[in-house]
């Protein structure tokens, strides 16, 4: 196993409704990675639905921006830059942007998940993968 060098600028970039999340590491890129880091920016009002990830831990560090952090039974909680927010597998959470400009933040999941099922289109479609031009 040698030492992997990345450009941020050529790492894919998945997309939905007001979410962008870019791929730095991940199986298409990595395939032999402990982790998937993924560096997500919401637009204002954006919402990733409550959800699990069933045997994956997750970790946020939240970069810019305010939010909801969404839990269990319709709780939630305020997020704020310098946050860090650890989420062990199957717990259930989600997040909104409640601030006036984009909220950014770091997940690091492990172990490794491919998240393009997520994303819009459905994930057997990959075409909707696009890279960011160097520039």
């Amino acid at each position: 196993m040698a030492i992997q060098r990345l450009r941020v600028a050529d790492c894919a970039i998945l997309t939905k409704t007001g979410i962008q999340s870019q791929q730095l590491i991940w199986s298409n890129n990595s395939p032999d990675a402990q982790v998937t880091i993924t560096l997500v920016t919401m637009v204002p009002g954006a919402v990733s639905k409550r959800h699990a990830h069933a045997h994956a831990e997750q970790i946020w560090i939240v970069e810019q921006g305010e939010g909801l952090l969404l839990l269990a039974d319709d709780r939630s909680e305020s997020i704020h830059p310098g946050d860090i927010i650890r989420t062990p597998a199957g717990e259930v959470h989600g997040v909104e942007n409640t601030g006036l400009g984009p909220l950014i933040y770091l997940a690091v999941t492990t172990p490794p998940q491919n998240f393009a099922k997520a994303y819009d289109p459905p994930a057997d479609d990959l075409r909707h993968m696009t890279t960011l031009a160097r520039p």
